[in-house]
């Protein structure tokens, strides 16, 4: 099953793709969407949109998982990421796959092992888990990151669903 991770950001939105059969992952590819920040917010999301769609067409991924957002102190902040994270969930819904939905703290301690890991643990240990696997940036590696999260977790559904 190929697994797509979304890291939702409006300047910089990470994606990841990864292979899963069983409890043997695979990196397949990982990059970042990114918008110019003199765009319009409406064209930076419609570039996302578009960006994304093709990453999803190139890679034809079965399922999707996004980073849920944190709120922040910064009011406004949080809500163009709230619209970029909108996209990130409607591009994978509108292609027909399921979209499933981590915290970072439950991604990184699905990952590292502690839910406050910071950027480089998470890149290491995505770099253990998927030998070959080199994230273009912190983006691209949390994005794996949610996919190996969503990954774990598809695994222990179907063995429950199994039993």
């Amino acid at each position: 099953m190929r697994v797509m991770g979304i890291d939702p950001g409006l300047g910089t939105m990470g994606w990841g793709i990864i292979e899963a059969s069983g409890s043997r992952m695979a990196h397949i590819a990982n990059g970042a969407c990114r918008t110019g920040t003199k765009d319009s917010l409406a064209a930076r999301l419609m570039d996302l949109h578009a960006q994304l769609t093709d990453i999803i067409l190139r890679y034809a991924p079965d399922a999707a998982a996004v980073e849920k957002t944190f709120v922040n102190r910064d009011g406004a902040g949080t809500l163009k990421l709230g619209q970029a994270r909108g996209i990130a969930l409607l591009v994978p819904a509108q292609a027909g796959l399921t979209v499933g939905e981590y915290s970072p703290n439950a991604v990184k301690k699905c990952v590292v092992g502690v839910g406050h890991a910071d950027k480089k643990q998470i890149d290491h240990m995505v770099r253990m888990q998927l030998p070959g696997a080199d994230p273009e940036g912190p983006d691209a590696a949390d994005a794996l990151a949610i996919a190996i999260c969503h990954a774990v977790h598809m695994r222990g559904s179907n063995a429950r669903a199994v039993a």
